[in-house]
């Protein structure tokens, strides 16, 4: 009897970087607790991975972070304030966000490596070798009518292959800042060759795609493996591009091009664009907003 593969359930979110870039406001809170408008970056996250048919909700933090797991907690002497008052819009908003999913909070340990590979071996005793689950880095959102993670499930789902990693298409003086993927030449399907970390432009252009890795992945069991295989890399950091490099010669992996907007909120300029990216989607904002826009422009 043919066994049925297991349907993807699961979701490992990374957060438990330093968030340097954004001293002193993350001294006490993780950037992915920073709001984009009314939600905190990570809600965003996690309301796409639910959007995708996810039930379990892993997120990888480290010491001081317990502010995460408050947020995605009950909060009755709020909720009591708010129905008491008759904000009962503001009440039906908080009391949904621990209804959302299931969450699990796994705290990366000192004895790990760093490097954005490490929180897969934080989560790795929650994973069964015979499933695949979705992986996201917790400062990348991405604006899409599907959501990116359900675009690589279908993909993960039709190929089976070792992993699916999310790309999208960048100007090329651009991707010198992420890692370019070489396609594999002769297959019908995205399937990679290499990923080649802040490539030289003119190098990029002549043997590489504009095709830019960013933090959406559906993986097998096999990465896991693979990261518990393979030596540290750059900087003594465990790299998911090595990883990824390293299954490209033993396997398939596929760079799925997504269908949306990457959003990164890596640095301040970057956040402040994906902040008016979201309020352009807001009625309530949108107006008001680009004529305020316009008046500071224009003084």
């Amino acid at each position: 009897m043919v066994k049925k593969p297991r349907k993807i359930t699961k979701a490992i979110i990374a957060a438990a970087g330093y968030g340097t870039r954004f001293l002193p406001a993350t001294k006490n809170q993780p950037k992915e607790m920073l709001p984009i408008i009314d939600k905190p970056i990570i809600h965003y996250l996690v309301e796409e991975c639910v959007a995708s048919g996810i039930m379990d909700i892993i997120i990888v933090c480290r010491f001081g972070q317990q502010i995460m797991e408050d947020y995605f907690d009950s909060h009755s002497e709020l909720e009591h304030y708010l129905d008491s008052n008759g904000k009962l819009e503001y009440l039906e908003k908080i009391r949904n966000i621990p209804e959302m999913a299931n969450f699990v909070y796994v705290r990366k340990k000192k004895t790990l490596p760093y490097g954005n590979g490490s929180p897969l071996l934080a989560a790795k005793n929650l994973i069964d070798e015979d499933e695949a689950f979705a992986f996201l880095f917790g400062d990348d959102l991405v604006k899409s009518k599907t959501p990116a993670i359900k675009q690589l499930i279908d993909v993960y789902e039709r190929y089976k292959p070792a992993a699916v990693l999310g790309v999208q298409e960048e100007p090329w003086e651009e991707v010198k800042r992420y890692g370019a993927i070489k396609y594999k030449k002769g297959t019908k399907i995205n399937q990679i060759g290499e990923i080649i970390e802040k490539p030289d432009i003119e190098d990029a252009k002549k043997r590489l795609s504009n095709k830019v890795q960013f933090g959406r992945f559906v993986f097998s069991y096999k990465v896991i493996e693979a990261l518990e295989s393979i030596p540290l890399g750059k900087g003594g950091e465990l790299w998911v591009t090595d990883a990824m490099n390293y299954l490209a010669q033993r396997d398939v992996v596929i760079a799925q091009p997504i269908e949306g907007q990457w959003l990164t909120t890596g640095d301040p300029l970057r956040y402040l664009k994906a902040t008016v990216e979201y309020a352009m989607d807001r009625n309530d904002l949108k107006e008001k907003f680009i004529s305020y826009l316009r008046n500071k422009i224009n003084q």
